[in-house]
């Protein structure tokens, strides 16, 4: 019974990466890039809509002195008065809508494709600090099992007692760096419980995203996202230079009535336009802070293309170089478990110090922490380059 309530009733190992990244459409970064863009396209149906028209009810020439004394010699007039909307004034506002939710819907694609390369890093640290975990308590077991076979030298004189006080000092070190990654590893839990929004806490990483080959992808013929994201700035904001411009003309209004003569008896009716003089407000203003948000997204939109060039670049080079490392670390671990191993045989035989053996054993750790960081960094290189592919991290094009 006590096994039992020492172990939380909560411990779920994490879903696969896989898993992970199908339910990654409800996290909060996700729902708020959808609903920009739906708020966007709402905004379009909007600007689509022709203005209401205006009704009117006048009334004069009544409930004054004289023969205007009550409603006898009113002229009642009832006008309908609607904006005609010329000078392509609702074509420009709805193709700015339409920029916007462009821009909207690849603002969505870029915060998707963010989310994926997080979740794949976030992953991919947890499982990277429970194998350093692990290692740290495999480090320990062979640090106490050599510190036991030198206090056994000790013992029988072949060593000085030095060499028994320096075994005991590494399993110590070993001890605590065991904790400490320990510690590591139940912060790296919980930064992927909270990442994936998952409903328990995390507590092993059983399937690997270390191991998996980096994906073979072609590179987006359109562009990296953030490269598409700028264009399409650019072109929403140069759709608003047009919108100020239309508002710059005259807006101007049709209106049509009947009006009833109360004195003669009669009705007649009556037609007009109207439209306000250009004298003070020319929207001038306006038109050239559009201008100037235009400048502004045209050289965002050069740096983007900068930035891509130089950064697809770079992360091909780094996930080259990261798989040349992958390559010498696994080699390097072969090689340093193979001295370990000998020089293990030779301690014991007598044939080997204890130095030997502790330089053999820091060697065989240094080698299995660097395959891990070495994993690691590839996967930081895959990130980088399914950013510049618009994908998700160890998928194909979407």
């Amino acid at each position: 019974m006590l096994a039992a309530f020492s172990s939380p009733a909560w411990a779920d190992p994490s879903p696969t990466y896989a898993q992970l990244l199908a339910r990654l459409d409800q996290t909060p970064v996700a729902t708020e890039a959808r609903a920009l863009e739906e708020a966007a396209e709402a905004r379009v149906r909007q600007a689509r809509v022709r203005p209401n028209p205006t009704v009117s009810l006048e009334a004069e020439n009544m409930l004054g002195s004289g023969p205007f004394s009550g409603f006898g010699a009113a002229d009642t007039t009832l006008s309908v008065s609607q904006d005609l909307e010329l000078f392509g004034r609702r074509g420009a506002r709805i193709d700015a809508a339409r920029a916007d939710a462009n821009t909207a819907a690849l603002r969505r694609n870029l915060a998707n494709v963010d989310a994926a390369g997080r979740l794949a890093l976030v992953y991919a640290e947890a499982e990277a600090a429970q194998r350093r975990a692990d290692l740290a308590d495999e480090t320990l077991t062979l640090t106490l099992a050599d510190t036991r076979a030198a206090l056994v030298l000790v013992e029988e004189g072949r060593e000085p007692l030095l060499r028994g006080i320096q075994g005991e000092s590494e399993a110590a070190a070993a001890r605590a760096a065991a904790d400490e990654a320990q510690a590591e590893r139940d912060a790296a839990f919980a930064r992927l419980t909270a990442v994936a929004q998952l409903p328990a806490p995390v507590t092993s990483v059983p399937a690997s995203l270390l191991d998996r080959p980096p994906v073979s992808a072609p590179s987006a013929s359109e562009g990296p996202p953030a490269l598409r994201v700028a264009e399409a700035e650019r072109e929403a904001a140069e759709r608003r230079i047009a919108v100020e411009r239309v508002r710059a003309r005259p807006d101007i209004s049709a209106t049509v009535g009947v009006r009833r003569f109360e004195a003669e008896n009669a009705n007649a009716f009556l037609f007009g336009l109207s439209m306000p003089l250009p004298l003070f407000d020319r929207n001038r203003g306006n038109i050239d802070a559009a201008r100037a948000e235009y400048n502004a997204a045209e050289a965002r939109l050069a740096g983007a293309r900068l930035d891509a060039q130089a950064d697809r670049a770079a992360a091909e080079a780094r996930l080259a170089a990261s798989a040349s490392r992958v390559r010498a670390a696994d080699a390097g671990v072969s090689s340093a478990e193979e001295a370990y191993q000998l020089s293990r045989i030779g301690f014991e035989a007598g044939r080997i110090s204890q130095l030997e053996l502790r330089a053999t054993r820091n060697a065989l750790v240094s080698a299995r922490t660097a395959a891990v960081d070495a994993r690691l960094a590839r996967v930081r290189a895959e990130i980088d380059l399914a950013r510049q592919d618009g994908r998700a991290p160890f998928e194909g094009p979407q």
